[in-house]
């Protein structure tokens, strides 16, 4: 029975990622700052780590076949103030920095790493509709999300100089009933409102929850996954489908689309809203090509399973 070692477990993808794991047979170690408040289970643990001392619980690390590094601020749950700014960066690059150090210092049988980065590392499309989706091979854009993103990946590839293989997946809006975007976008559905934000041309790259975890699993479990991949499905929409869609399957025709002037957004959200507004469509060929099958490749499907 392997074992794989979860950081930012207790998170959207982190708790989902653990429960289709155990389906599977793993056992899991969830390494968190708070890890005294949960109780441990038959097949999962729980270890402490002080990212600011750069202290990590190093059993956790001899007893692990795989590590998937999650952790880090989240980037849209506060307006982005320096010192918000600061923390997602800050969150991300030592909890890289220390996985590096522990396995250095640390006998292991660490077989893979796998690390979550973001989408934000390809800024906006030059054009709506951009007739060539970002690829993984293209630069990173100069904005903030783009810089947090280059320094993320960063941080954590020097796991490659210690043998290991080293998978990132770079994460779309993640479709997920527990949280995330799509309780973002719910919220005035339940009025009667159907949202649109500023134009609604803008392009949405997404992923439902499922097949994120399926895509995790995936790298864990198949050895010829290395590098770089885009963790979104293969038909981005833009904003006002998606409203309208979800709009449907939640009111049927009983809803009234509203647009929310793009001013609006700026005065609510502040910087942040440069991310809410941007339009970004991301290519997920090389995933397919490895022979990975997405469950919801289209929209329509997802937000109906989603309900």
């Amino acid at each position: 029975m392997k074992t794989v070692l979860i950081t930012g477990g207790t998170g959207l993808i982190g708790k989902a990622l653990t429960n289709m794991l155990l389906s599977k047979g793993y056992k899991i170690i969830i390494v968190s700052r708070n890890a005294g408040k949960f109780k441990k289970e038959e097949q999962v643990d729980y270890v402490s780590w002080d990212l600011s001392n750069q202290q990590i619980d190093t059993t956790a690390i001899t007893k692990a076949d795989y590590i998937v590094h999650l952790a880090g601020a989240g980037v849209a749950d506060k307006r982005w103030s320096p010192k918000r700014k600061e923390e997602i960066v800050r969150s991300r690059v030592q909890s890289s920095s220390l996985l590096v150090k522990a396995l250095k210092e640390t006998d292991n049988h660490v077989r893979a790493v796998i690390s979550a980065s973001g989408i934000g590392w390809y800024g906006a499309d030059p054009t709506i509709p951009n007739p060539r989706p970002f690829v993984e091979t293209d630069p990173a854009s100069k904005d903030f999300l783009g810089d947090t993103c280059v320094k993320w990946e960063e941080s954590i590839a020097e796991v490659r100089t210690l043998n290991k293989r080293l998978v990132i997946l770079r994460t779309g809006i993640v479709l997920s009933n527990e949280g995330g975007a799509l309780k973002e976008f719910r919220k005035s559905l339940y009025f009667g409102v159907a949202s649109i934000l500023s134009t609604g041309r803008q392009i949405v790259s997404w992923i439902h929850i499922d097949d994120l975890i399926r895509m995790y699993v995936d790298a864990i479990e198949n050895d010829t996954l290395e590098g770089i991949y885009n963790a979104v499905a293969p038909k981005p929409i833009s904003n006002k489908e998606l409203t309208l869609q979800l709009a449907k399957v939640m009111k049927g025709n009983f809803y009234v689309p509203m647009h929310v002037p793009a001013f609006a957004l700026t005065a609510m959200l502040g910087e942040l809203s440069v991310e809410v507004l941007k339009s970004t469509t991301v290519s997920a060929n090389k995933i397919r090509k490895t022979g990975f099958n997405f469950i919801y490749p289209s929209i329509e499907p997802a937000l109906t399973q989603l309900g």
